[in-house]
């Protein structure tokens, strides 16, 4: 069993602001015609180049080889050009070829991939999800609307979910971190508060930030939040500094959360040797694939840290989550995105039921990819899958969070 032939879908979802502006799947096929998919989570350069990342790594470093050796092809691609440190681009290509390998290989043993992982820990998995405006909500107000984003949560907590995520606090800018308004940190009260009220003990409060501020704005926004006690408190500095982030965990009474942007065990080991955060959100698709999230949740059940997988991206990388999270005996939750296209690429095949995810049951990554919906839906936009502006905090006016990867 060789690896053989590589195609790379490039998918651009109807709705940009529920998953990104597109997603990148790359289809192993053996020369014995098995078939894998993975995705990659990579956002540094745009889709065309990061297509030619990819196949360059798959030339190099997988082509001919066994979709068994994992480690090997691994250590290849890491020590490539002389490197062997964490490379986000060329890792993020590794992630999702590494990906398509396990769903070949659960294919040809005709078990899930997490049976290949160590076996099921868990039956079925804690989700969550973003607070997203419901039919009624105007699309622009909602993302600076606390009275709209309680309703969003009593709607999600109707559906069986007992954990809601929003990140009303002001600007993600590619000037790293700054000191928040005032009037974020009134609105983000605000929607702590509304939330609360809404979903009472129903549901856990899971506040985003996404590294846009400094360790002293980050204290003053963390301690303005905890009469409301959420969960987490998510990246609330830059994650190129893990001291700085063990500073506003010091001194904040709510668990910190981060990972989203960082790849290998590598980075991840740095943030818990320095006391950073007890909640691990590695997204699959950039830190390093199945086997390496594997190793990230085990250095993180040995610091007693718990894993929560990161999803900003199509359901490829979140099915990879999910095998992922089968086996972890240190999961928390597993995040998730539900709309219809998500569900149709990948034919129904794994989804929430009541709020939990239960463990699939088929062979590979148990999805039914649609390639003719990949096909239709080729990425034509010119944007990067996520941006920072380049405007500064508007301390005067306020900051209206336009969500996600707004067209």
């Amino acid at each position: 069993m060789k690896l053989q032939d590589l195609e790379i879908f490039v998918i651009a979802p109807p709705n940009p602001g529920m998953g990104g502006r597109y997603w990148i799947v790359p289809k192993l096929t053996t020369a014995c015609g098995i078939v894998g998919y993975g995705e990659c989570y990579a956002a540094a350069v745009g889709p065309q180049a990061m297509r030619a990342v990819i196949t360059d790594v798959f030339g190099r470093h997988f082509e001919g080889e066994s979709p068994e050796d994992i480690e090997r092809m691994f250590r290849r691609t890491y020590s490539s050009g002389f490197t062997q440190r964490p490379d986000l681009t060329v890792m993020g290509a590794f992630a999702g070829l590494e990906i398509a390998c396990w769903d070949i290989l659960g294919k040809a043993r005709d078990r899930p991939v997490w049976a290949l992982l160590g076996g099921k820990m868990n039956a079925r998995l804690r989700a969550y999800t973003y607070l997203y405006p419901l039919d009624h909500h105007d699309p622009v107000d909602f993302w600076i609307s606390p009275e709209m984003a309680a309703e969003s949560a009593t709607d999600c907590v109707a559906r069986g979910y007992t954990a809601v995520k929003f990140d009303p606090a002001g600007p993600y800018t590619m000037r790293g971190g700054h000191m928040p308004a005032m009037s974020d940190i009134t609105r983000s009260v605000a929607f702590c508060e509304a939330i609360r009220e809404a979903v009472g003990d129903k549901a856990d409060l899971l506040f985003g930030t996404h590294g846009q501020f400094t360790p002293g704005g980050a204290i003053r926004l963390g301690q303005a939040l905890e009469p409301y006690s959420p969960l987490w408190f998510e990246e609330p500095v830059p994650p190129d500094n893990p001291a700085a982030m063990a500073e506003v965990a010091r001194a904040v009474r709510i668990p910190v959360a981060t990972g989203e942007r960082l790849t290998t065990k590598v980075e991840f080991a740095e943030v818990l040797r320095a006391g950073a955060a007890t909640i691990l959100q590695p997204a699959l698709g950039r830190a390093g694939g199945l086997w390496e999230g594997k190793k990230i949740a085990t250095l993180a059940e040995v610091f007693g840290a718990q894993m929560a997988p990161h999803l900003y991206a199509g359901p490829v990388e979140w099915a990879a989550n999910v095998h992922l999270g089968v086996t972890c005996p240190n999961l928390l939750l597993v995040e998730t995105i539900e709309t219809d296209f998500h569900r149709d690429l990948i034919g129904g095949t794994i989804g929430v039921e009541n709020g939990f995810i239960p463990a699939p049951e088929a062979p590979g990554l148990g999805i039914a990819f649609n390639e003719d919906l990949a096909r239709a839906h080729a990425c034509d936009r010119d944007g990067l899958h996520l941006e920072m502006q380049d405007a500064p905090c508007d301390w005067q006016n306020g900051n209206a969070f336009a969500g996600g990867s707004p067209e």
